[in-house]
């Protein structure tokens, strides 16, 4: 893939910087106690600061600093592209992510992730769901915010992946908020780009790609909160579609390929 290339001593400045980054991460995350949410909150936003900083990463964004307060943790649901994701969530909205199990085994990510207690996505039945949203719950009742991506893997930016409906149950089991967060990523030139996308290749090539650009800006829209309560006999079924269509809106506006099917369906 052909591009205009960042100068080598600025890759190599972006890979030490990024690298001692999510070294004092994961050494803080170490020492968190377990039960201190808001020191955890703190902890993550400004690790998820200081990596987009790394990395010459701009964040455009008109969403709070954190959701509206409210007595639950919030459901935080956004389209899936690169491992980038996480640091601009996390910058935004900290709390837990349910992802990947493979995540989990990343260098240095993968020890921030579990010491913030991570769960692990394993879904072939519903024997596989249930604990899940079980453990959801559970941490959403305890104001903990929980994140995750519906679309199930990544795609490559310019369109959105049917979103999963299993895991949007424990919105309903808890009537907690869910806020939709659509992700769109731009290039120096302030066109969108598909560089940062995960989608097609393996984390040593993205990362090469990531910090080889000039310069990265992620848009991040946040949408009303959903709530359940306000849905009569709200199903998960339709929440998600609630969900897709509010992130898929943002995504699509500015797409340069508007009527493809997005080729990591």
């Amino acid at each position: 893939m052909s591009y205009a290339k960042a100068p080598f001593a600025t890759r190599l400045s972006r890979s030490l910087r990024l690298l001692r980054s999510l070294w004092s991460a994961a050494t803080q995350m170490r020492r968190l106690q377990p039960n201190d949410l808001n020191e955890r909150n703190r902890l993550l936003q400004t690790a998820g600061s200081r990596m987009l900083a790394a990395l010459d990463i701009e964040v455009i964004t008109d969403s709070p600093a954190q959701p509206t307060p409210h007595p639950t943790g919030h459901l935080i649901v956004a389209n899936h592209i690169s491992w980038l994701d996480i640091f601009a969530l996390t910058a935004y909205y900290p709390g837990s992510f349910i992802a990947m199990k493979e995540i989990l085994s990343w260098p240095l990510i993968g020890t921030i992730e579990r010491n913030n207690g991570k769960k692990k996505k394993k879904k072939k039945n519903k024997k596989d769901i249930d604990p899940i949203n079980n453990a959801i719950a559970q941490s959403l009742q305890s104001g903990q915010n929980i994140i995750f991506f519906p679309e199930a893997k990544t795609s490559s930016g310019e369109s959105v992946l049917p979103f999963k409906a299993a895991l949007f149950q424990s919105a309903i089991n808890t009537q907690t908020l869910i806020q939709p967060v659509a992700l769109r990523y731009y290039d120096e030139a302030d066109q969108r780009t598909t560089l940062p996308s995960f989608a097609d290749v393996n984390l040593l090539v993205s990362f090469w790609r990531v910090i080889s650009m000039r310069k990265i800006r992620i848009r991040l829209d946040s949408t009303a909160p959903i709530d359940p309560k306000q849905h009569q006999d709200a199903s998960r079924f339709l929440l998600k579609d609630l969900a897709e269509n509010e992130i898929r809106g943002h995504v699509m506006q500015d797409s340069p390929a508007p009527q493809a099917t997005d080729a990591s369906a």
